[in-house]
């Protein structure tokens, strides 16, 4: 009799399988292109900057779209809804 030979062991784990020649199951999480060393600061006024996190039609994007942390996407939020009510986005 053959024994089956597919059968995952109990130690083993899915990333101990993973190789750089095998499509990519698993997505790692980016960083938060806002924070860290050299990110620029988040402002009202800092309208190229906001641009980048709007959609055409004027909607804030998700955090999950643009990767961006939980605090950070709250002072953005809070950033681009002052540049609305001013009138500059």
């Amino acid at each position: 009799m053959k024994k089956n030979s597919n059968k995952k062991k109990p130690g083993q784990s899915n990333f101990a399988k993973l190789s750089i020649f095998q499509p990519q199951k698993y997505k790692f999480k980016k960083k938060c292109p806002l924070s860290g060393k050299g990110a620029p600061i988040i402002d009202y006024k800092n309208i190229r900057l906001l641009r980048k996190y709007v959609t055409e039609n004027g909607k804030i994007m998700p955090s999950r779209i643009t990767s961006v942390s939980q605090k950070k996407q709250r002072e953005l939020s809070l950033s681009i809804k002052r540049a609305r009510n001013l009138a500059l986005i």
